[in-house]
């Protein structure tokens, strides 16, 4: 069950307080998690700041950020990889090693999923951050927060470098 911990935030809803309450009431489908960070987000400026905020929600309108920054960028970066965050991982790490090391596969759950590759060492942080990578590159709106959250300079560069790669 999810609560609403600002009121305002249910008065400025299409749904009724009292709707939104009994339906909280049921059991969630399995994709809320999902559903409630999968965005689309966009920041704006917060005293102090810059907020996260989910389309249609605004500080104007009542609404309270999903997170707050001091800077810009790293609140667009916040954009970018929150909508993974509801998602089942891609990809997870066997824990033992095979004859070739430590199996990457697919992160299907409860079941041995497909070896995508293998690491030689035990490495769960660049396994999470594949993952990272993965729901970057499957949702353009993420994509284009990260882009915009780079900067100039990184995209100047990156541009040269992509540039050459594909030439």
């Amino acid at each position: 069950m999810r609560s609403y911990p600002d009121s305002t935030l249910v008065s400025r809803n299409a749904f009724s307080p009292s709707f939104l309450h009994r339906i909280g009431e049921l059991d969630e489908p399995p994709a809320a998690g999902e559903a409630d960070v999968a965005g689309p987000w966009h920041v704006e400026a917060v005293p102090g700041g810059f907020g996260l905020f989910r389309l249609g929600e605004t500080l104007e309108r009542g609404f309270r950020p999903q997170a707050r920054f001091r800077d810009r960028w790293l609140a667009l970066l916040a954009a970018a990889v929150l909508p993974g965050t509801g998602r089942d991982a891609a990809f997870r790490l066997r824990k033992e090693p095979d004859a070739e090391g430590y199996a990457l596969e697919e992160g299907t759950a409860g079941a041995d999923g497909d070896v995508l590759g293998h690491f030689t060492l035990f490495d769960e942080s660049l396994a999470e951050a594949l993952n990272v990578a993965a729901s970057l590159v499957r949702l353009p709106a993420s994509l284009a927060c990260l882009l915009e959250g780079a900067g100039q300079v990184s995209l100047e560069r990156a541009g040269a470098i992509l540039d050459e790669k594909v030439s």
